[in-house]
Order: C-alpha cells, then structure tokens, then sequence
C-alpha cells in the first residue's frame, strides 16, 4: 500500500487478481468438472433449425428459467427425431460455459421425447393437419396393378427387409426390381425416402432404366423414434403425389405411422407388402388349366347338341324326289296339253279353210306360217321355261345336299374325329359297359377298322390291342350316326 493510500484511509486488500479470460476459463473448468453429466427436462424454445455448419442452436425452458442448448452437428445427425418448436424433451448432455459472452450452455449429445405421450400427441396433430388436407382421402388412392413387370423398393440395400421381400418375389412371381438404397432412420432419412418417392415418379416410361408399375416402401419396426423419419410431412406428401400405386410397409402389424394413410395400400410386414405386390405364379397357371378345361368341355356339348338338333332337323327335310314331284308333274301336264292344243288347232284350221276354200292358198298359206311361227315360239317358250325351272330345282337341290352334307358326321371325321361302334353297329358314347373281348368298329374318315377291347382296359383302362380283322357290316351300308 502506498503511503498516499493510507493517508486517503483505504482498507488493505491481498486478493489474487484475475484477468478477464482467466476467470472466465475457471468457472468453464469449474462448470464442467461439477455438471459433467446431466439430463435436464425442458420445452424447446427458439428453435430455428440446423445451422449452415450443421450444428443446432436452441433454448430449454420451464416456468421459471431458461438455459441455452446446442446440439453438435454429429450429434444431431443421430437423433431419432427432429426438434421441433414447443416439443417438451429430456436433454442428456454436460454443462459448459461461453467465455465469450459469460453464459452458460448445456451440450447435448442424446435428445428424447419426454416421454411416448407427448410424442403421440405431436404425432396426432400432425395427422389431423395432413387429414384436413385431404391426403389421407380415400378417393386418392389408385388400386394396385394385377401383374407389375417391375417393382420399385425404396429401403435399405442392406439388412433382413430386402431380402425377404427378393426371396417372397421370387416364391410367387419373379418380377423385375429395382432398389432406391436410402437410409431408414436418423436425421437424412426422410429426405432421402422423398426424394427416392419422387424419383421413381420422374422416371420416363419407355427409358434406359424401366419405371416401374408399383412401389413398396419398407422399413423393418422399431420404436415410435425409429420409425419417425415416415411421420415427417415430406415424406407423406411424397406418398400422396404418387402416381405411381404405392404400397406403405413400414415396420410390423402392430406399427402406425403417417405414410399409411397416405399409401394407397398398407402391408403389416414388408413380406405382405410383395405378397400383396404379385399373384401366386403356381395358382394363375391352375387357375387357365382349369378354365381351359372347362372351355374344351363346354365346347364339347355345344358340338353334341347342335349335332343334335341337326340330326332332329333333318328328319324333317323332305326327300329330293318328293321336292321334284310337284314341278315335274305340273310340266308333264302343261306338255300334254300344249300337244293336244296343237293338234286341236290344226284340226280347227284345216275345217276352216276346207270351209272357206279360198280361190288363193296364198292367204292360208301365210296364216299357216304365221301360226307355225307361233307354235315354234310357244314350244321354245316351253322349252326355256322347263329349263330354267329344272335349273332353279338343280340349284336349290344342290344347296340342300351342300347343307346336308356340312351337317353330315362325315365332316367331323375328317378334322381328325373317329366313330367307334359295337358289334351290333350301334355307336359307343362311354368306355363303362365295354369288356375285355368285346368287338369294336372304328370308322375313320378314309375307312373302317376293327378293334377288339383288351384285358384289363375294359372302362377306363388304356392298354392297345393289335387290330382285328372288321367284322361284317351288318347295317347294310348304310350312313351311322355320331348319337
């Protein structure tokens, strides 16, 4: 102390005297040395998103105080979840000072809910906002192609999800697919399932890469903050822009997030999510056999019944010389009596001129011709009129044989058909009845051949008999029929 201080009366004073930055360090070393862990339970306040650096810059606060945040770009890379203004949470972090402007912060290296509650409530709100929207509307929702030639799968290239969805395609309908790797969970993932959404969108039909006809967006479970990056609005919006039929498969049955109500499906596993992707390959094929049969089998009665009814219906065709008889005797009439008429006319004429007996013959000569002429014509007239009707009787008559013969059996038995009969003749519709000896006649389009039923083929048995020789003909030669 200097003797001007202790004239002046002034107190001796031995502190140590700090510097500005040193005192500054030593309550840093202090703060962090007592609060080197610690979990604090706030609101998030002030909060703005991540800086250009990536790092993260907010407050916690309760009723009464307010402490300031920061949340390191690594750090916040691997949070479950993304802040958001309001959300109360559980800061796990150290305590540190801010020389530069003597405040102090809290660093946080886990943040959490603060408790599943306040999360579903978040998650509620958002949901009400996106339904008021309208993107949850059923109306939107396209219906799923039959068979896809290729499939689009936005998850994870690596882990349990895409193999089991590749090895379900394969089980049931091997399809062409195509995977959009993005990350499943942390702070990227969902822009990388947008913009993976929006990309198989922007793909042009007809292009080098095929765009494919559905999409699956699969994602094995987990925690409600595993499986937040499908609750964020971007991917949603994403889901419900689709023109693309897309199928939501994100975590198991039991899991709910945002992107199922606006998926135009919803699978409870990524295995149902190509189950519902494909048909069964197996099933279609049986399912064309099936139908095919039945085809062939109703094709079969319809042949049966028309043959049929065209049996019934040419019983009822009158015979060749019945159609004839009428004309040809209306003919032989008109004949007779244009004989009888020519032979009355010339007896009439020759009572006339002998009566006349005109002192010229020349005038009875010329009516002579003259009715000679006419009787030449009318016997012409005659003679075309009989052609032309036997040809209308030709023509028509060949029609008839022409249709009869298309409705013949015959015609049956040269695409390839076979007649087979007993030894009596009489045609055979089933192998039940038929024994082992019995005599068999199989008519062929180009002939006839015996067959005789071997042992042990007798009603549905299939063993071939070398042919016997045909017995004889015992209807006469005359045409059978298929019935």
């Amino acid at each position: 102390m200097t003797p001007a201080d202790r004239a002046a009366g002034a107190a001796p004073n031995n502190a140590h005297e700090f510097s500005v930055s040193e005192i500054s360090f030593a309550l840093k070393r202090t703060v962090e040395e007592t609060f080197g862990h610690v979990r604090v339970r706030g609101e998030i306040t002030g909060y703005r998103g991540p800086h250009s650096s990536g790092h993260c810059y907010f407050g916690l606060k309760d009723d009464k105080a307010r402490i300031d945040a920061v949340v390191w770009r690594g750090a916040f890379q691997k949070l479950r979840f993304k802040p958001e203004e309001g959300m109360e949470v559980i800061a796990t972090g150290k305590l540190t000072t801010y020389p530069g402007s003597s405040k102090y912060q809290i660093v946080i290296e886990h943040l959490e809910p603060a408790g599943v509650g306040a999360l579903m409530a978040l998650l509620e709100e958002r949901r009400k906002k996106l339904m008021a929207e309208g993107l949850f509307a059923q109306e939107r929702k396209r219906p799923l192609p039959f068979l896809p030639e290729v499939i689009g799968v936005v998850t994870s290239p690596t882990g349990a999800v895409i193999r089991d969805i590749l090895h379900r395609l394969q089980d049931r309908f091997p399809r062409h697919v195509i995977v959009w790797p993005v990350r499943v969970q942390g702070e990227t993932s969902a822009g990388e399932v947008a913009a993976a959404i929006r990309g198989f969108n922007a793909m042009e039909k007809g292009g080098k890469l095929p765009r494919p006809d559905v999409l699956i967006v699969a994602r094995g479970g987990g925690s409600i903050e595993d499986l937040w990056s499908f609750n964020e609005e971007a991917v949603v919006r994403a889901a419900a822009e689709s023109d693309i039929p897309l199928i939501s498969a994100v975590g198991h049955e039991t899991d709910t997030t945002l992107i199922d109500f606006a998926a135009d499906r919803r699978a409870p596993t990524p295995t149902a999510a190509a189950e519902m992707a494909v048909p069964v390959r197996g099933e279609l094929v049986a399912d064309i056999r099936d139908r095919a049969t039945r085809l062939m089998r109703a094709e079969t009665r319809l042949v049966e019944r028309m043959r049929s009814e065209l049996t019934g219906l040419s019983r009822g065709l009158p015979k060749l010389a019945d159609l004839i008889a009428l004309p040809r005797q209306r003919f032989d009439n008109a004949a007779e009596r244009l004989r009888g008429a020519l032979s009355r006319v010339t007896t009439v004429k020759r009572g006339e001129l002998h009566k006349v007996g005109a002192p010229s013959l020349a005038p009875i000569r010329r009516n002579m011709a003259e009715a000679r002429k006419r009787t030449v014509e009318l016997a012409a007239r005659a003679k075309q009129a009989e052609t032309r009707h036997l040809g209308d009787l030709a023509r028509r008559l060949d029609g008839q044989g022409k249709l009869l013969e298309s409705y013949s059996y015959h015609g049956v038995l040269k695409r390839g058909y076979a007649v087979v009969r007993d030894a009596k003749g009489a045609p055979v519709r089933a192998a039940a009845g038929q024994k082992a000896g019995d005599a068999l006649e199989i008519e062929f389009a180009d002939g006839r051949l015996g067959a005789v039923v071997a042992p042990g083929t007798a009603a549905g048995g299939a063993a071939p008999q070398a042919p016997k020789k045909p017995a004889p003909k015992k209807d006469g030669g005359k045409q059978g029929t298929l019935l």
